[in-house]
């Protein structure tokens, strides 16, 4: 929401309930995209052009609990749509953009234009013209058009990569070799004992070692290349679940790390 160009953030109320938004001015906004630049442009519609910005105020980086909590939430969207929708729904666009934060960082699933419905019967996928967005899209349907649940396992799969190393799924300001997140990944996810570099470093070290080794874990079985290999998300949902249950006992502490930057990954606000 903007406020007059003179208006500093703040919280405003909706008129239907006692629900908070924050509210920027015109020169916080300009400062937030960069003078509206259009390499921020997310989307334009018949309501106006929607830009990603990030405020220039100092936050704490996302906690490894506040990072399960989300992974948690966005599964459990999905189960929704994968389990418990009749026919099943296809999300298409899983991506981290969709996933809208409260402040208590519950998260909720949005933008349903590209949704399908699953297939039926004795069908094992849907025939559809490829759309999604790059970085995200699993492998197989990319290049044949054949749409399966398994599908959206693997984009959930990059989502669950970006919380845990803070990299976006596609980064054309890194190096070569380190701009496609998954493909910058598969080295690391066959020997455990490199699990500690693909970390975000804004974490400094706060997570608990063995929950990391098993949300890389499952993060690797989604983004399994062979759809029939990657996990239910039932199964899913429940192996978070335990993850976000567990507090943080020890604090691993890897050396040889830079400073923390700013952080490379961004969840929408709600």
């Amino acid at each position: 929401r903007r406020e007059s160009s003179e208006g500093k953030g703040k919280s405003v109320s909706s008129s239907k309930g006692n629900t908070a938004a924050a509210s920027f001015g015109f020169r916080e906004l300009a400062a937030a995209t960069r003078g509206f630049k259009e390499v921020n442009l997310i989307g334009e519609g018949g309501f106006g052009r929607v830009y990603k910005g990030h405020p220039s105020q100092d936050k704490e980086p996302l906690s490894w609990s506040a990072r399960m909590k989300i992974a948690v939430g966005a599964a459990r969207g999905l189960e929704y749509l994968h389990c418990k929708a009749d026919p099943p729904v296809i999300y298409r666009d899983l991506k981290s953009a969709n996933i809208l934060l409260d402040n208590e960082f519950n998260p909720k699933l949005s933008d349903f234009g590209l949704a399908k419905l699953g297939p039926v019967g004795d069908n094992t996928h849907v025939s559809t013209r490829v759309m999604g967005t790059y970085g995200y899209c699993a492998p197989e349907y990319a290049m044949s058009g054949k749409l399966t649940l398994k599908s959206d396992i693997y984009s959930f799969g990059v989502v669950l990569l970006e919380l845990i190393t803070g990299r976006r799924a596609i980064d054309a300001c890194r190096k070569p070799g380190e701009q496609n997140l998954v493909s910058w990944s598969r080295p690391y996810f066959s020997d455990r004992r490199k699990f500690v570099h693909m970390v975000d470093p804004l974490l400094q070290g706060n997570f608990p070692l063995r929950c990391l080794h098993q949300a890389i874990a499952i993060t690797a079985m989604c983004l399994q290349e062979q759809p029939k290999f990657r996990p239910l998300i039932g199964d899913i949902v429940v192996a978070l679940e335990y993850l976000a249950s567990q507090s943080i006992p020890e604090v691993h502490r890897h050396g040889g790390r830079s400073p923390p930057q700013q952080p490379s990954s961004e969840m929408d606000r709600n």
